[in-house]
């Protein structure tokens, strides 16, 4: 029996949705967050001035929950999804795969030295050390472009390829999704959805939510969540 097709989801600066059987949706609302919080703190890097040590302390406290969910995400795929994918994948699917790892592992220096720029300016005025973030925060945005349309176009094919829908949601279940707690929520659930088209989030909330969920993000995260954004990015 030929397994269903999924409709999948195409976000902007999405680089590819691979057609199959796998509901990815999840994953590409995560890169769209990802995207839009790295142009953001490029932006305020740039327009943040050196001696509002508030607003700086705002970002940087904002850039350790983007780091934690990034770091989560990337261990959840270097652990399970890409382990689970080599022992299917031929020759050509392997070599993706091991690319996955070796990209992740050139982002991870980068985040430490973004971690360490906004950890200064929180404690005194420095263009200097603004310039430097700048030029941090920009290498990082470019890598983990190419990382995300990397994956987007080549790895997410071999999950179609090789994986069913219970294997994804085996995934979530015991890998993905106990990275972060209960408590995480109000966090995660309004900066998943911050942003996105409003023509998506029918399918977004059916497919990774449901009505449940979606009502409390309305009622109870979702304003406290963005009055905290114009606090952290209120010059970007």
């Amino acid at each position: 029996m030929t397994a269903t097709t999924v409709e999948q989801l195409m976000l902007p600066g999405q680089a590819a949705a691979p057609p199959g059987p796998v509901d990815l949706t999840a994953m590409y609302v995560v890169h769209h967050a990802f995207r839009r919080d790295l142009a953001a703190f490029q932006a305020a890097v740039v327009g943040t001035p050196v001696e509002d040590r508030a607003t700086w302390r705002a970002l940087a406290a904002r850039w350790n929950k983007f780091l934690d969910i990034l770091h989560k995400h990337h261990t959840g795929e270097d652990t399970a999804l890409w382990p689970l994918l080599l022992a299917k994948a031929d020759a050509d699917g392997r070599a993706t795969l091991e690319a996955m790892e070796g990209e992740h592992a050139e982002i991870d220096p980068l985040l430490s030295s973004c971690t360490t720029g906004f950890e200064r300016l929180t404690m005194y005025a420095d263009a200097d050390a603004r310039d430097a973030l700048e030029v941090r925060v920009v290498a990082l945005g470019e890598h983990l472009a190419r990382h995300l349309a990397h994956e987007e176009r080549d790895a997410l094919v071999l999950v179609q390829r090789y994986l069913v829908q219970d294997d994804w949601d085996r995934l979530e279940n015991e890998h993905f999704k106990p990275a972060h707690g209960p408590r995480a929520l109000p966090f995660l659930v309004p900066w998943s959805l911050y942003q996105l088209p409003a023509e998506h989030l029918a399918q977004i909330r059916d497919s990774m939510a449901g009505r449940p969920m979606e009502l409390v993000w309305r009622l109870f995260w979702r304003r406290p969540f963005e009055r905290r954004e114009r606090i952290a990015f209120r010059y970007a």
